[in-house]
């Protein structure tokens, strides 16, 4: 499907696949809403009411490695909070070296380019240590075929949207989620439809709908209890 780079409200960039009018962050600010959904509301939350955490790692799952934009910003929360932090991102189809280059990120955060080209350089399927806090391990997967049982703290579900793929918001994937994290682990994601709140309460999590981040009323954060 064509795609293309396009620039979202906050001044950051993001993909766009034009066949399905869908992109891969908020057109209202891609690092905004990342910032808000995962970081403040997934790891922060996690942080908190779980500190002292730093002497262990803090073990995430992204759905939807995509762009690299979670895993750079939380690489940068991590580095802040001295915090270790094992990540595992999960893509199907990963962006090309073109598409990375026209990602503005590195100039928005106004950060060194190493750190964010570490992330995308480093191959599939194999742990790399990027830096002494933060190691990543990429892997070119399907969603469904997910099979680590309580093996994450956080999972950052990022996934594109029911409207374009709504076989990825169904019981059977969640149940798959629900068995990767925790007990007490979090899942945080941009979504807030009724029938993926109910689904998610079914298997056992404890779901909050909180408020969204800019150009979206609400969002879900979810507890496995």
């Amino acid at each position: 499907m064509q795609r293309k780079i396009i620039t979202t409200a906050d001044g950051s960039t993001t993909i766009q696949i034009e066949d399905w009018n869908e992109q891969y962050h908020s057109v209202h600010g891609a690092i905004q809403e990342a910032n808000h959904v995962y970081i403040e509301q997934g790891l922060l939350f996690f942080y908190s009411e779980n500190e002292p955490v730093s002497t262990k790692d803090i073990s995430i799952l992204e759905i939807g490695f995509g762009t690299g934009l979670n895993a750079l910003l939380t690489f940068l929360k991590g580095k802040e909070l001295n915090q270790h932090i094992n990540y595992v991102g999960v893509e199907g189809y990963p962006i090309s070296s073109e598409e990375l280059k026209q990602l503005n990120y590195v100039s928005e955060l106004r950060i060194d380019d190493n750190n964010f080209n570490a992330l995308h350089q480093c191959s599939w399927e194999s742990e790399y240590q990027i830096s002494e806090l933060f190691k990543l391990t990429k892997q070119q997967k399907m969603f469904k075929d997910i099979s680590e049982e309580n093996a994450y703290d956080i999972i950052y579900f990022d996934a594109f949207g029911a409207r374009v793929q709504p076989e990825l918001w169904t019981e059977s994937i969640f149940k798959i989620m629900y068995k990767a994290l925790k007990p007490n682990g979090v899942l945080t994601t941009y979504a807030s439809i009724g029938h993926v709140r109910r689904t998610m309460q079914s298997l056992g999590f404890e779901v909050e709908r909180l408020q969204g981040p800019p150009g979206k009323r609400h969002m879900i954060r979810a507890v496995k209890r």
